[in-house]
Protein backbone atom coordinates (compact mmCIF):
# COMPACT_ATOMS: atom_id res chain seq x y z
CA UNK A 1 0.00 0.00 0.00
CA UNK A 2 1.62 3.16 -1.21
CA UNK A 3 1.83 5.81 1.30
CA UNK A 4 1.23 9.43 0.52
CA UNK A 5 2.65 12.40 2.07
CA UNK A 6 0.44 14.73 4.36
CA UNK A 7 -0.79 17.37 1.90
CA UNK A 8 -2.78 19.87 4.24
CA UNK A 9 -1.61 23.78 3.86
CA UNK A 10 -0.89 25.50 6.45
CA UNK A 11 -2.21 29.32 6.14
CA UNK A 12 0.21 32.75 5.97
CA UNK A 13 -0.33 35.35 8.33
CA UNK A 14 -2.73 37.77 7.72
CA UNK A 15 -1.62 41.68 7.60
CA UNK A 16 -4.27 43.85 8.80
CA UNK A 17 -4.09 47.26 6.52
CA UNK A 18 -3.84 50.39 8.31
CA UNK A 19 -5.37 53.54 7.09
CA UNK A 20 -3.11 57.01 6.33
CA UNK A 21 -5.24 58.50 9.62
CA UNK A 22 -3.90 59.62 13.05
CA UNK A 23 -6.70 59.29 14.93
CA UNK A 24 -7.85 59.66 18.81
CA UNK A 25 -9.03 62.74 21.03
CA UNK A 26 -6.41 61.58 23.95
CA UNK A 27 -3.67 61.39 21.17
CA UNK A 28 -2.16 60.54 17.33
CA UNK A 29 -3.07 56.87 17.18
CA UNK A 30 -2.26 54.40 13.81
CA UNK A 31 -5.81 53.06 13.27
CA UNK A 32 -6.76 49.75 10.95
CA UNK A 33 -9.08 49.79 8.75
CA UNK A 34 -11.87 47.10 8.57
CA UNK A 35 -15.54 47.24 7.65
CA UNK A 36 -18.80 45.58 8.73
CA UNK A 37 -22.16 44.26 7.60
CA UNK A 38 -23.26 43.40 3.49
CA UNK A 39 -23.07 45.97 2.23
CA UNK A 40 -19.96 46.91 3.85
CA UNK A 41 -19.59 49.56 6.21
CA UNK A 42 -15.93 51.31 6.24
CA UNK A 43 -14.65 52.27 9.75
CA UNK A 44 -10.87 53.28 11.65
CA UNK A 45 -10.53 51.49 14.95
CA UNK A 46 -8.05 50.40 17.35
CA UNK A 47 -6.09 47.28 18.16
CA UNK A 48 -7.81 45.90 22.09
CA UNK A 49 -5.74 43.24 23.64
CA UNK A 50 -8.14 42.77 26.67
CA UNK A 51 -10.87 42.61 24.19
CA UNK A 52 -12.34 39.45 21.72
CA UNK A 53 -15.05 41.65 19.99
CA UNK A 54 -15.78 44.41 16.86
CA UNK A 55 -17.21 47.68 18.01
CA UNK A 56 -17.80 50.50 16.35
CA UNK A 57 -19.73 53.62 16.46
CA UNK A 58 -23.47 53.57 15.86
CA UNK A 59 -25.31 56.87 14.99
CA UNK A 60 -26.38 57.62 18.71
CA UNK A 61 -22.61 58.10 19.79
CA UNK A 62 -22.67 61.66 18.10
CA UNK A 63 -25.62 64.28 18.91
CA UNK A 64 -26.50 67.88 17.80
CA UNK A 65 -24.36 69.13 20.81
CA UNK A 66 -21.59 67.76 19.30
CA UNK A 67 -18.87 69.08 17.01
CA UNK A 68 -19.88 68.59 13.35
CA UNK A 69 -17.20 66.10 12.62
CA UNK A 70 -17.79 63.85 15.58
CA UNK A 71 -18.41 60.58 13.31
CA UNK A 72 -15.48 60.91 11.55
CA UNK A 73 -13.35 61.60 14.22
CA UNK A 74 -14.61 58.99 15.84
CA UNK A 75 -13.48 56.19 12.65
CA UNK A 76 -16.50 56.14 10.99
CA UNK A 77 -15.80 56.53 7.06
CA UNK A 78 -18.15 57.68 4.27
CA UNK A 79 -20.55 55.25 3.20
CA UNK A 80 -22.36 55.08 -0.08
CA UNK A 81 -20.26 57.92 -1.01
CA UNK A 82 -21.63 59.69 1.81
CA UNK A 83 -21.16 60.89 4.95
CA UNK A 84 -22.09 58.27 7.62
CA UNK A 85 -23.24 58.85 11.27
CA UNK A 86 -22.33 55.38 11.95
CA UNK A 87 -23.14 51.66 11.88
CA UNK A 88 -26.44 51.48 10.41
CA UNK A 89 -28.00 47.82 11.36
CA UNK A 90 -30.61 48.11 9.40
CA UNK A 91 -28.53 48.82 6.71
CA UNK A 92 -26.73 45.95 6.64
CA UNK A 93 -28.70 42.87 5.29
CA UNK A 94 -26.51 40.41 7.33
CA UNK A 95 -27.05 41.89 10.67
CA UNK A 96 -29.01 39.74 13.42
CA UNK A 97 -29.41 41.25 16.45
CA UNK A 98 -28.36 39.80 20.20
CA UNK A 99 -29.53 42.99 22.31
CA UNK A 100 -28.40 45.46 24.58
CA UNK A 101 -25.59 44.08 26.81
CA UNK A 102 -22.88 46.27 29.06
CA UNK A 103 -19.82 46.64 27.46
CA UNK A 104 -17.71 45.98 30.40
CA UNK A 105 -14.19 45.59 29.14
CA UNK A 106 -12.26 48.48 31.19
CA UNK A 107 -14.34 48.83 34.48
CA UNK A 108 -11.33 48.42 36.79
CA UNK A 109 -10.67 51.70 34.79
CA UNK A 110 -14.04 52.95 35.27
CA UNK A 111 -14.60 53.19 31.99
CA UNK A 112 -18.37 52.31 31.23
CA UNK A 113 -21.00 52.01 28.70
CA UNK A 114 -23.56 50.03 26.99
CA UNK A 115 -23.68 48.18 23.27
CA UNK A 116 -26.22 47.36 21.10
CA UNK A 117 -24.74 43.39 19.95
CA UNK A 118 -25.79 41.30 17.19
CA UNK A 119 -23.68 38.98 14.49
CA UNK A 120 -22.97 40.11 11.63
CA UNK A 121 -19.52 39.98 8.80
CA UNK A 122 -16.21 41.43 9.76
CA UNK A 123 -13.73 42.03 7.25
CA UNK A 124 -10.07 42.91 7.87
CA UNK A 125 -9.58 45.73 5.65
CA UNK A 126 -12.20 49.01 4.18
CA UNK A 127 -15.60 47.97 2.12
CA UNK A 128 -13.28 48.91 -1.24
CA UNK A 129 -11.08 46.35 -0.83
CA UNK A 130 -11.22 42.54 -2.59
CA UNK A 131 -8.62 40.93 -1.08
CA UNK A 132 -9.68 41.85 2.45
CA UNK A 133 -10.15 38.73 4.79
CA UNK A 134 -13.58 38.20 5.51
CA UNK A 135 -15.59 36.46 8.52
CA UNK A 136 -19.00 35.63 8.63
CA UNK A 137 -21.44 35.40 11.86
CA UNK A 138 -19.09 37.75 14.48
CA UNK A 139 -19.70 39.20 17.26
CA UNK A 140 -20.06 43.12 16.62
CA UNK A 141 -20.95 45.55 19.31
CA UNK A 142 -22.08 48.95 18.19
CA UNK A 143 -21.17 51.86 21.28
CA UNK A 144 -22.47 55.10 21.93
CA UNK A 145 -20.27 55.37 24.75
CA UNK A 146 -17.29 58.15 23.98
CA UNK A 147 -15.15 56.56 27.36
CA UNK A 148 -13.91 54.41 23.88
CA UNK A 149 -14.27 57.13 21.58
CA UNK A 150 -13.16 54.96 18.48
CA UNK A 151 -13.85 51.10 17.44
CA UNK A 152 -11.98 48.64 18.76
CA UNK A 153 -10.84 45.60 17.06
CA UNK A 154 -10.24 42.36 19.85
CA UNK A 155 -7.54 39.73 19.77
CA UNK A 156 -8.37 37.93 22.93
CA UNK A 157 -9.26 34.50 21.63
CA UNK A 158 -11.59 33.77 24.45
CA UNK A 159 -15.46 33.39 23.79
CA UNK A 160 -18.38 35.55 24.76
CA UNK A 161 -21.45 34.66 26.26
CA UNK A 162 -25.17 36.35 26.60
CA UNK A 163 -28.27 35.34 28.64
CA UNK A 164 -29.84 35.40 25.94
CA UNK A 165 -28.04 32.61 23.53
CA UNK A 166 -27.54 29.56 24.61
CA UNK A 167 -24.18 28.87 23.66
CA UNK A 168 -20.75 30.98 24.09
CA UNK A 169 -19.89 32.78 20.74
CA UNK A 170 -16.36 32.32 19.32
CA UNK A 171 -13.74 35.07 19.35
CA UNK A 172 -12.78 36.56 15.72
CA UNK A 173 -9.47 35.17 16.24
CA UNK A 174 -10.98 31.78 16.53
CA UNK A 175 -13.02 31.90 13.60
CA UNK A 176 -10.59 33.31 11.85
CA UNK A 177 -8.40 30.00 12.24
CA UNK A 178 -11.63 27.99 12.39
CA UNK A 179 -12.34 29.07 8.29
CA UNK A 180 -7.93 28.30 7.70
CA UNK A 181 -7.41 31.85 7.41
CA UNK A 182 -4.37 32.36 10.09
CA UNK A 183 -2.08 29.58 11.01
CA UNK A 184 -2.96 30.69 15.26
CA UNK A 185 -4.24 31.98 17.78
CA UNK A 186 -1.80 34.36 17.71
CA UNK A 187 -0.72 38.22 16.87
CA UNK A 188 1.80 40.47 16.72
CA UNK A 189 1.19 44.37 17.43
CA UNK A 190 3.34 47.76 17.51
CA UNK A 191 1.15 51.10 17.51
CA UNK A 192 2.66 52.92 15.55
CA UNK A 193 4.70 56.36 16.02
CA UNK A 194 3.41 59.43 14.57
CA UNK A 195 6.90 61.32 15.88
CA UNK A 196 9.00 59.14 13.69
CA UNK A 197 10.46 59.97 10.67
CA UNK A 198 7.53 60.71 8.42
CA UNK A 199 4.71 59.10 10.26
CA UNK A 200 5.22 55.30 11.14
CA UNK A 201 2.16 53.58 10.99
CA UNK A 202 1.14 50.91 13.22
CA UNK A 203 1.34 46.82 12.46
CA UNK A 204 -0.58 44.16 13.70
CA UNK A 205 -0.19 40.70 12.18
CA UNK A 206 -2.64 37.59 13.02
CA UNK A 207 -0.60 34.19 12.99
CA UNK A 208 2.81 35.64 13.00
CA UNK A 209 4.83 38.31 13.69
CA UNK A 210 7.57 40.55 11.22
CA UNK A 211 10.91 39.93 12.38
CA UNK A 212 12.17 43.56 10.53
CA UNK A 213 10.40 45.92 13.30
CA UNK A 214 11.84 44.77 16.46
CA UNK A 215 14.88 43.44 18.79
CA UNK A 216 14.22 39.72 19.00
CA UNK A 217 14.28 39.62 22.95
CA UNK A 218 16.33 36.41 24.52
CA UNK A 219 13.36 35.27 26.78
CA UNK A 220 9.35 35.25 26.65
CA UNK A 221 6.68 36.01 29.51
CA UNK A 222 4.44 33.83 30.64
CA UNK A 223 0.56 33.92 30.75
CA UNK A 224 -0.60 35.35 34.08
CA UNK A 225 -3.46 33.14 35.99
CA UNK A 226 -5.99 35.95 36.97
CA UNK A 227 -9.00 35.81 34.74
CA UNK A 228 -9.00 37.83 31.53
CA UNK A 229 -5.22 39.10 32.68
CA UNK A 230 -2.77 37.16 30.84
CA UNK A 231 -0.54 39.65 29.33
CA UNK A 232 0.84 40.96 32.56
CA UNK A 233 4.12 42.03 33.46
CA UNK A 234 6.74 42.99 36.36
CA UNK A 235 7.44 46.72 35.94
CA UNK A 236 10.97 46.04 37.45
CA UNK A 237 12.20 49.59 37.24
CA UNK A 238 11.81 53.04 35.17
CA UNK A 239 14.32 55.71 35.27
CA UNK A 240 14.76 58.75 33.40
CA UNK A 241 17.51 60.42 31.11
CA UNK A 242 17.63 64.17 30.45
CA UNK A 243 14.63 65.12 32.86
CA UNK A 244 13.89 68.63 34.39
CA UNK A 245 15.95 66.26 37.38
CA UNK A 246 18.85 64.69 34.81
CA UNK A 247 18.96 60.91 35.17
CA UNK A 248 16.41 60.05 37.99
CA UNK A 249 14.31 57.03 39.13
CA UNK A 250 11.11 56.95 39.41
CA UNK A 251 10.70 54.20 41.24
CA UNK A 252 11.56 52.71 44.61
CA UNK A 253 10.34 49.00 43.72
CA UNK A 254 8.09 46.96 41.24
CA UNK A 255 5.22 46.52 40.41
CA UNK A 256 2.69 43.86 38.40
CA UNK A 257 1.15 45.58 35.15
CA UNK A 258 -1.19 44.54 32.46
CA UNK A 259 -0.31 45.25 29.34
CA UNK A 260 -3.39 46.38 27.38
CA UNK A 261 -3.88 48.24 24.25
CA UNK A 262 -7.27 49.34 24.37
CA UNK A 263 -6.28 52.21 26.34
CA UNK A 264 -3.43 54.84 25.67
CA UNK A 265 -2.38 55.55 29.23
CA UNK A 266 0.13 54.02 31.65
CA UNK A 267 -1.42 53.66 35.07
CA UNK A 268 1.00 53.84 37.60
CA UNK A 269 1.13 53.81 41.31
CA UNK A 270 0.43 57.08 42.70
CA UNK A 271 3.98 57.56 44.11
CA UNK A 272 5.82 56.55 40.45
CA UNK A 273 3.18 59.49 38.78
CA UNK A 274 4.37 61.86 41.62
CA UNK A 275 8.29 61.77 40.75
CA UNK A 276 7.26 62.12 37.00
CA UNK A 277 5.38 65.05 38.26
CA UNK A 278 8.62 66.47 39.18
CA UNK A 279 10.47 65.10 36.83
CA UNK A 280 8.76 66.07 34.40
CA UNK A 281 6.89 69.50 35.38
CA UNK A 282 3.57 68.02 35.38
CA UNK A 283 0.19 69.95 36.15
CA UNK A 284 -2.16 67.26 37.52
CA UNK A 285 -5.97 68.14 36.48
CA UNK A 286 -8.30 66.69 38.70
CA UNK A 287 -11.29 67.33 36.36
CA UNK A 288 -10.13 64.76 34.09
CA UNK A 289 -7.16 62.83 36.51
CA UNK A 290 -4.97 64.08 33.06
CA UNK A 291 -1.28 65.48 33.73
CA UNK A 292 -0.59 68.65 31.31
CA UNK A 293 1.73 70.05 29.98
CA UNK A 294 2.35 74.23 30.01
CA UNK A 295 3.70 76.04 27.69
CA UNK A 296 7.21 76.59 29.41
CA UNK A 297 7.57 72.86 30.22
CA UNK A 298 6.82 71.78 27.29
CA UNK A 299 9.30 73.95 25.01
CA UNK A 300 12.12 72.81 28.30
CA UNK A 301 11.01 69.35 27.54
CA UNK A 302 11.41 69.25 23.40
CA UNK A 303 14.45 71.23 24.32
CA UNK A 304 16.20 68.39 26.58
CA UNK A 305 15.06 65.61 24.89
CA UNK A 306 14.44 63.12 27.40
CA UNK A 307 14.30 59.09 27.56
CA UNK A 308 12.14 57.26 30.00
CA UNK A 309 13.39 53.19 30.26
CA UNK A 310 10.90 50.44 31.01
CA UNK A 311 12.74 47.81 32.62
CA UNK A 312 9.79 44.44 32.39
CA UNK A 313 10.28 41.02 33.31
CA UNK A 314 8.25 37.93 34.63
CA UNK A 315 8.76 39.17 38.27
CA UNK A 316 9.26 42.43 40.30
CA UNK A 317 12.56 41.63 40.66
CA UNK A 318 15.16 42.67 38.01
CA UNK A 319 17.07 39.56 36.00
CA UNK A 320 19.89 40.20 33.93
CA UNK A 321 19.20 36.79 31.71
CA UNK A 322 15.20 37.44 32.10
CA UNK A 323 14.02 40.90 31.36
CA UNK A 324 13.79 43.76 28.98
CA UNK A 325 14.29 47.09 27.89
CA UNK A 326 11.67 49.65 26.23
CA UNK A 327 12.93 52.85 25.72
CA UNK A 328 10.60 56.12 25.39
CA UNK A 329 11.85 59.47 23.84
CA UNK A 330 9.88 61.99 25.25
CA UNK A 331 7.97 62.99 21.98
CA UNK A 332 6.45 59.08 22.65
CA UNK A 333 4.60 61.17 25.52
CA UNK A 334 4.57 64.51 23.60
CA UNK A 335 0.34 64.12 23.02
CA UNK A 336 -2.57 65.98 22.94
CA UNK A 337 -5.64 65.99 24.48
CA UNK A 338 -8.92 67.74 23.54
CA UNK A 339 -12.57 67.19 22.96
CA UNK A 340 -14.48 65.31 25.07
CA UNK A 341 -12.20 65.62 27.14
CA UNK A 342 -12.18 69.38 27.11
CA UNK A 343 -14.65 71.53 25.27
CA UNK A 344 -13.11 73.27 22.31
CA UNK A 345 -9.76 73.30 23.93
CA UNK A 346 -6.67 71.09 22.95
CA UNK A 347 -3.93 70.86 25.40
CA UNK A 348 -0.63 69.24 25.25
CA UNK A 349 -0.59 66.06 28.13
CA UNK A 350 1.60 63.32 29.15
CA UNK A 351 -0.26 60.23 29.06
CA UNK A 352 0.35 58.62 32.48
CA UNK A 353 -2.76 58.01 34.99
CA UNK A 354 -2.91 57.74 38.73
CA UNK A 355 -3.73 54.20 39.63
CA UNK A 356 -5.53 53.39 43.28
CA UNK A 357 -4.45 49.89 43.75
CA UNK A 358 -3.06 47.22 41.38
CA UNK A 359 -5.77 46.17 39.47
CA UNK A 360 -5.64 50.02 37.67
CA UNK A 361 -1.73 49.07 36.88
CA UNK A 362 -2.21 48.78 32.97
CA UNK A 363 0.21 49.69 30.54
CA UNK A 364 -1.53 50.94 27.09
CA UNK A 365 -0.71 52.41 23.79
CA UNK A 366 1.89 54.81 24.77
CA UNK A 367 4.63 52.51 25.20
CA UNK A 368 3.45 50.13 22.46
CA UNK A 369 4.70 52.77 20.12
CA UNK A 370 8.15 51.77 21.02
CA UNK A 371 7.84 48.15 21.77
CA UNK A 372 6.46 45.04 19.54
CA UNK A 373 4.28 42.56 21.11
CA UNK A 374 4.07 39.14 20.19
CA UNK A 375 1.63 37.07 21.91
CA UNK A 376 1.16 33.05 21.34
CA UNK A 377 -2.53 31.95 23.12
CA UNK A 378 -2.61 28.71 22.40
CA UNK A 379 1.24 28.43 24.38
CA UNK A 380 -0.15 30.74 26.46
CA UNK A 381 3.07 33.48 26.12
CA UNK A 382 3.93 36.49 25.08
CA UNK A 383 7.70 38.72 24.08
CA UNK A 384 7.65 42.14 24.13
CA UNK A 385 10.76 43.88 22.09
CA UNK A 386 11.90 47.40 21.44
CA UNK A 387 10.33 48.51 18.08
CA UNK A 388 12.87 49.12 15.02
CA UNK A 389 12.99 52.75 13.27
CA UNK A 390 14.43 53.27 9.84
CA UNK A 391 13.45 55.51 6.78
CA UNK A 392 12.60 53.68 4.45
CA UNK A 393 10.95 50.92 7.07
CA UNK A 394 13.10 47.52 6.27
CA UNK A 395 11.27 44.69 3.93
CA UNK A 396 8.34 42.73 5.42
CA UNK A 397 9.81 39.59 6.93
CA UNK A 398 7.25 38.00 8.20
CA UNK A 399 7.41 34.80 10.16
CA UNK A 400 4.22 32.64 11.26
CA UNK A 401 3.53 30.99 14.44
CA UNK A 402 2.05 27.59 14.39
CA UNK A 403 -0.53 26.13 16.25
CA UNK A 404 1.01 23.28 18.55
CA UNK A 405 -0.89 20.52 16.30
CA UNK A 406 0.39 22.12 13.16
CA UNK A 407 4.21 22.49 14.76
CA UNK A 408 4.26 19.24 16.27
CA UNK A 409 3.64 17.44 13.06
CA UNK A 410 7.05 18.72 11.58
CA UNK A 411 6.68 22.49 11.35
CA UNK A 412 4.78 22.92 8.28
CA UNK A 413 5.13 26.69 6.77
CA UNK A 414 2.44 28.72 5.53
CA UNK A 415 1.85 28.49 2.20
CA UNK A 416 3.91 25.53 1.46
CA UNK A 417 2.35 22.23 -0.31
CA UNK A 418 2.31 20.79 3.72
CA UNK A 419 4.87 18.82 3.57
CA UNK A 420 7.42 18.93 6.39
CA UNK A 421 11.32 19.85 5.97
CA UNK A 422 12.12 16.06 6.31
CA UNK A 423 9.57 14.93 3.75
CA UNK A 424 11.19 17.45 1.25
CA UNK A 425 14.46 16.13 1.26
CA UNK A 426 13.45 13.02 1.76
CA UNK A 427 11.38 12.77 -1.99
CA UNK A 428 14.22 15.26 -2.96
CA UNK A 429 17.09 11.82 -2.61
CA UNK A 430 14.05 9.47 -2.99
CA UNK A 431 14.49 8.41 0.57
CA UNK A 432 11.04 7.63 1.61
CA UNK A 433 12.80 5.72 4.73
CA UNK A 434 14.23 8.53 5.79
CA UNK A 435 11.06 10.64 5.51
CA UNK A 436 9.23 8.50 7.70
CA UNK A 437 12.13 8.24 10.67
CA UNK A 438 12.43 12.15 10.73
CA UNK A 439 8.76 12.58 10.86
CA UNK A 440 9.04 10.09 13.89
CA UNK A 441 11.81 11.37 15.73
CA UNK A 442 10.09 14.99 15.49
CA UNK A 443 6.88 13.29 16.78
CA UNK A 444 7.97 12.07 19.47
CA UNK A 445 10.66 14.75 20.89
CA UNK A 446 7.77 17.23 20.65
CA UNK A 447 5.32 14.36 21.97
CA UNK A 448 7.53 14.26 24.74
CA UNK A 449 8.03 18.28 25.19
CA UNK A 450 4.07 18.55 25.11
CA UNK A 451 3.64 15.95 28.03
CA UNK A 452 5.81 18.44 30.10
CA UNK A 453 3.87 19.51 33.39
CA UNK A 454 5.46 22.62 33.77
CA UNK A 455 4.53 24.12 30.45
CA UNK A 456 1.45 21.99 28.73
CA UNK A 457 -0.20 22.62 25.71
CA UNK A 458 -3.84 22.80 24.51
CA UNK A 459 -5.69 20.50 22.75
CA UNK A 460 -7.71 22.24 19.74
CA UNK A 461 -11.30 21.08 20.66
CA UNK A 462 -10.54 22.37 24.33
CA UNK A 463 -13.23 24.75 25.67
CA UNK A 464 -11.93 28.25 25.65
CA UNK A 465 -12.46 30.75 28.08
CA UNK A 466 -15.93 33.30 27.79
CA UNK A 467 -16.84 36.78 28.90
CA UNK A 468 -20.11 37.24 29.91
CA UNK A 469 -22.38 40.03 29.00
CA UNK A 470 -25.08 41.89 31.42
CA UNK A 471 -28.03 42.72 29.62
CA UNK A 472 -29.44 46.63 29.86
CA UNK A 473 -32.24 48.50 28.97
CA UNK A 474 -30.82 51.43 26.79
CA UNK A 475 -28.03 52.27 24.69
CA UNK A 476 -26.36 54.72 27.30
CA UNK A 477 -29.31 56.89 28.52
CA UNK A 478 -30.88 57.52 25.15
CA UNK A 479 -32.34 59.56 24.07
CA UNK A 480 -29.81 62.23 26.07
CA UNK A 481 -27.05 60.40 24.92
CA UNK A 482 -24.89 62.30 27.51
CA UNK A 483 -21.43 60.84 28.57
CA UNK A 484 -21.19 57.31 29.83
CA UNK A 485 -18.90 58.30 32.87
CA UNK A 486 -15.97 60.25 33.76
CA UNK A 487 -12.72 59.35 32.72
CA UNK A 488 -11.25 57.39 34.90
CA UNK A 489 -9.68 54.01 36.25
CA UNK A 490 -11.64 50.02 33.44
CA UNK A 491 -12.51 45.86 33.92
CA UNK A 492 -11.06 42.91 34.05
CA UNK A 493 -14.44 40.66 33.13
CA UNK A 494 -17.75 41.52 30.86
CA UNK A 495 -20.98 40.31 32.05
CA UNK A 496 -23.53 41.56 29.13
CA UNK A 497 -27.12 41.13 30.53
CA UNK A 498 -30.32 40.94 28.08
CA UNK A 499 -31.59 43.76 26.44
CA UNK A 500 -35.20 45.13 27.79
CA UNK A 501 -35.84 47.60 24.98
CA UNK A 502 -34.17 48.96 21.94
CA UNK A 503 -34.17 52.98 20.17
CA UNK A 504 -34.66 53.33 16.88
CA UNK A 505 -32.80 53.82 15.41
CA UNK A 506 -7.97 49.89 2.28
CA UNK A 507 -4.98 50.02 1.20
CA UNK A 508 -4.31 46.62 -0.50
CA UNK A 509 -3.86 43.67 1.41
CA UNK A 510 -2.23 40.62 1.00
CA UNK A 511 -1.56 37.56 2.87
CA UNK A 512 2.62 37.51 2.30
CA UNK A 513 4.39 34.61 1.47
CA UNK A 514 6.80 33.48 5.07
CA UNK A 515 10.46 33.36 4.19
CA UNK A 516 12.03 29.88 4.13
CA UNK A 517 12.62 29.75 7.70
CA UNK A 518 11.63 28.09 10.67
CA UNK A 519 8.19 28.94 11.92
CA UNK A 520 8.44 30.65 15.29
CA UNK A 521 7.49 29.23 18.31
CA UNK A 522 6.83 29.98 21.94
CA UNK A 523 7.60 27.75 24.87
CA UNK A 524 4.39 25.53 24.68
CA UNK A 525 2.00 26.22 27.78
CA UNK A 526 -1.74 25.81 28.36
CA UNK A 527 -4.42 27.80 26.41
CA UNK A 528 -6.81 27.90 28.97
CA UNK A 529 -9.05 31.14 30.24
CA UNK A 530 -12.39 31.31 32.77
CA UNK A 531 -14.32 32.83 30.09
CA UNK A 532 -15.84 36.46 30.27
CA UNK A 533 -19.34 35.87 29.34
CA UNK A 534 -20.20 38.62 26.93
CA UNK A 535 -18.78 37.40 30.08
CA UNK A 536 -16.59 34.57 31.65
CA UNK A 537 -13.72 33.00 29.77
CA UNK A 538 -13.98 28.81 29.96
Amino acid sequence: MAIHPRTTTVPAPYVVPTTDRWDGSDGAWSTFSISIGTPPQSFRVLVSTLGQETWVPVPEGCTSLDPSNCADSRGVETFNSAASPGFRTNASSTWELIGLYDLGLETALNYSGNGLFGYDTVRLGSGQDPDAISVAHQVVAGIAAKDYFLGLLGLNAMSSSFSSVSEPVDSLLHSLKQQNGIPSLSYSYTAGASYRFKKVPGSLILGGYDRSRFEVPGFNFTFASEHNRDLIVGVQSIVASNSLQGVVSLTLSGHLSLIDSTIPHIWLPEDVCERFEKAFGLTYDPSTDLYLVNETAHAKLLELSPSITFKLGNSIYTSDNASTNIVLPYAAFDQQVSWPYYTNATYNYFPIRRGANETQYQIGRTLLQEAYLVVDQERRNFSIGQTIFSDPLPEVDLVAILSPNDSALGGLKPGSSGLSTGAIVGIAIGALVVVLVIVAIIFLRRRHRRRSPLIPEVAEDQAAPEQEHVPVAQLDGLPVHELAASHAPAGLKRKCTPPQELSGAMDDTAIFELPSTVAYEMDATELRREGTGRGDVR
